[in-house]
């Protein structure tokens, strides 16, 4: 009785400080004894098995804060030290924003299970401020504000015995969306991102000073208790941002480090990049030099020595896999054999070492990046909605043979042999039953819902980010519609010079006129990014009903994702029609509506008028929303929608954007829906279907990712 009543006195403890920690940082001091309580009473009753049974070894916290902390991760020619205590770094990646929230504790304490010793995170500042001025830490009305309490991430890791390397940015690549730059940078038509560009500097400025009052008492050395940083990254990969060996801009760098110094960061500093290709070309006096690669570790390390000698060598992103894009109909990854060949030649040189990733997660909504390719047709390749990353845990958390590895080959690598807790178990599966289609709204039903104080009026057509729209931020991320009316008659001709971005339809009078794109050579025709000057013909595809009388013609763009890694050239990435004019048989078109569809989770939640979808006119393509239900008893499962007999489209449950499937070219024929999205009984799920809807959705237990192609990414 006396030991459930501790139990419950600590356990209300605890929850007390996790919920004051938002508040105040006093209270995190005052109840910092109740949580390490916590912690060791968790680690007693769930410790490894292999340590069972034999006298408990301290907890990373334990161990390296005994008699205070002193100083906190500090680099030496020997390897690093922690609290003045030898210290080598096994982290992994982990992007709170990848995971629902309900799960972090689940994929930190399998981190920790492996006898990884910190969590690595980037921090998406377009998730973090998406509009100007209005910041977003987890209390916001965002579609994604429920991922974004960096706070309890960080707390959480606190809890489970790791340490928190935090990557801020601001530009963080990581196959997320502009490389988690706020596309309102963009309405600024002299924007230079990631350069000494002052209007540029000072947004990136106040974000710092907003994430800075976050995290500051949260620092290792914090004189408010130990907390679990004790490193930060100044920007990302800076020496590929550039133009071959031409001089980077270093004041912009300096500048960022000496601002987040201001800031009062003061844990260890560091840049991280391949300098075996790019040098020292991103590096800045007094920070330390990282590397990031997936094999060749001994040409890395050795120029990592020649460039900043008698120094620790680190690994900031060891890539366990690799990640995918739309239209390869294959998934890359690395060879668990040679995972295993790279990791060995990293601990041979008694080198840190981070994954990237541990655990990718998901591209939830619209957040996927993109990548440059100007050797694939229209040197665009947009990532997909999977971030598995072939990771040693898999998208669901799952344990794969990587993890084993990792387990294997570190343990007599640590430092020190610190208590670990016993492994979580794998979250369940479940195919439910299939559900049929039960109601739709057409493409006009869908627009006539969109508020009209939303739809711009222009002369010409418009770029997403110009949009007068979100209180004068533009319009982010979905689908814009160009709207006119002209007569229209088969065999015109449209022309949109430039290019389009990223991906067209055309409709008239509601019906779609172009085909489905289904194969590379379709992304030659109009329609994709791939064409310059794209020229499409009506009635080519489906014959015109003409009529004398101008018709409502619709050309619907959808924003496939920013490309997040590039030259400078690059990172100008602007959406929707808007590098040239449209033209119907040569004659300029004006006096444009221009009619944002972003799909918000509010507006898609609130949609009114469906129709009956057994009525509906059977082979008539999309685009167009389709709704069913899904019942779900206790318990509640992890699934997979299976969209193997759709087109393209998107997926929302319960309102919340799932992300996008493109069936017809994968390698992705299934997205993942983590149990938390559902709740017991109706949960309903709506498809924006842009060809060709099914009558069905299907669920399975198991992902469908496309045939792995491992190859080594250079």
């Amino acid at each position: 009785m006396r030991r459930c009543l501790f139990d419950v006195y600590v356990r209300l403890n605890v929850t007390l400080a996790k919920y004051l920690w938002r508040f105040s940082v006093v209270q995190f001091r005052v109840l910092s004894w109740a949580v390490s309580v916590h912690k060791k009473e968790a680690f007693k009753m769930e410790i490894d098995t292999a340590q069972q049974g034999k006298e408990l070894p301290p907890t990373l916290y334990e161990h390296y804060t005994l008699g205070g902390v002193t100083s906190g991760l500090v680099p030496t020619s020997n390897g690093f030290l922690l609290n003045g205590k030898p210290f080598r770094i096994f982290s992994g990646a982990i992007h709170y924003f990848r995971v629902h929230p309900a799960y972090w504790k689940d994929r930190l304490r399998k981190l920790r299970a492996a006898g990884i010793t910190a969590v690595e995170t980037y921090v998406a500042w377009n998730l973090h401020e998406p509009q100007k001025n209005v910041f977003d830490f987890g209390k916001g009305n965002n579609d994604m504000s429920n991922f974004l309490d960096l706070k309890l991430f960080i707390q959480t890791a606190y809890e489970e015995d790791l340490f928190v390397i935090l990557r801020p940015g601001p530009y963080i690549c990581s196959e997320w969306d502009f490389g988690g730059l706020p596309s309102w940078l963009l309405r600024d038509p002299t924007m230079h991102v990631r350069t000494s560009y002052g209007p540029y500097v000072d947004r990136v400025e106040k974000y710092l000073e907003k994430l800075s009052n976050l995290v500051n008492h949260m620092q290792f050395t914090s004189s408010y208790g130990r907390g679990p940083i004790i490193a930060f990254q100044v920007e990302n990969e800076y020496g590929s941002f550039g133009y071959q060996d031409h001089p980077r801009d270093k004041a912009y760098l300096q500048h960022l480090s000496d601002k987040m110094k201001s800031l009062g960061l003061k844990e260890l500093f560091f840049t991280s990049d391949s300098p075996a290709r790019y040098l020292d070309w991103g590096s800045i006096p007094g920070v330390l030099q990282t590397a990031n690669f997936q094999s060749g570790a001994t040409q890395e390390f050795k120029m990592l020595q020649e460039l900043q000698p008698n120094m620790p060598l680190m690994v900031t992103e060891f890539w366990s896999g690799w990640f995918d894009h739309w239209t390869q109909d294959f998934r890359k990854g690395l060879k668990l054999k040679d995972f295993e060949t790279s990791l060995m030649e990293i601990l041979s040189f008694d080198a840190s070492v981070s994954f990237y990733m541990f655990h990718g997660g998901t591209n939830f909504g619209f957040m996927n990046g993109a990548n440059v390719r100007k050797e694939y047709p229209g040197g665009y390749l947009p990532d997909i909605t999977s971030y598995d990353y072939d990771a040693p845990l898999s998208e669901a958390g799952d344990y794969t043979d990587k993890y084993e590895a990792i387990v294997r080959l570190i343990n007599s690598a640590l430092a020190v042999h610190t208590r670990l807790p016993q492994r979580p178990a794998e979250m369940p599966k479940k195919a439910y039953d299939s559900i049929a289609i039960d109601s739709y709204l057409s493409f006009t039903d869908m627009l006539d819902q969109v508020p009209k104080d939303l739809i711009t009026s222009s002369d010409k057509t418009l770029s997403m980010e110009e949009l007068p729209v979100n209180n004068l931020n533009g319009q982010s991320y979905g689908f814009v519609v160009y709207r006119n009316h002209v007569v229209v008659k088969n065999a015109s001709t449209l022309l949109v010079r430039g290019h389009i971005r990223d991906f067209a339809q055309v409709l008239v009078n509601g019906q779609l006129q172009t085909p489905p794109v289904k194969s590379l050579n379709d992304l030659e025709a109009f329609g994709s990014w791939c064409p310059r000057d794209a020229m499409f013909q009506f009635g080519s595809w489906r014959p015109l009903d003409e009529d004398p009388h101008p018709s409502v013609i619709d050309i619907v763009v959808e924003n496939m994702g920013r490309v997040n890694f590039g030259e400078p050239h690059d990172f100008i990435q602007k959406k929707g029609l808007w590098e040239g004019h449209v033209s119907l048989d040569s004659i300029r078109l004006s006096d444009w509506k221009i009619i944002p569809l972003e799909f918000k989770s509010d507006w898609v939640r609130n949609l009114k008028n469906w129709n009956p979808f057994s009525k509906r006119s059977a082979g008539q393509p999309g685009p167009l929303l389709v709704r069913a239900s899904l019942i779900v008893p206790e318990p509640i499962s992890d699934t997979f929608i299976d969209m193997s007999s759709w087109g393209k489209g998107v997926v929302f449950v319960n309102g919340f954007n799932l992300g996008r499937y493109w069936s017809y070219m994968g390698p992705q024929k299934t997205l993942y829906l983590p149990a938390p999205l559902l709740k017991r009984g109706e949960n309903t799920i709506v498809i924006y279907e842009q060809f060709s809807p099914s009558t069905k959705v299907k669920f399975t237990d198991k992902p469908i990712l496309g045939e792995p192609r491992a190859e080594s990414v250079s």
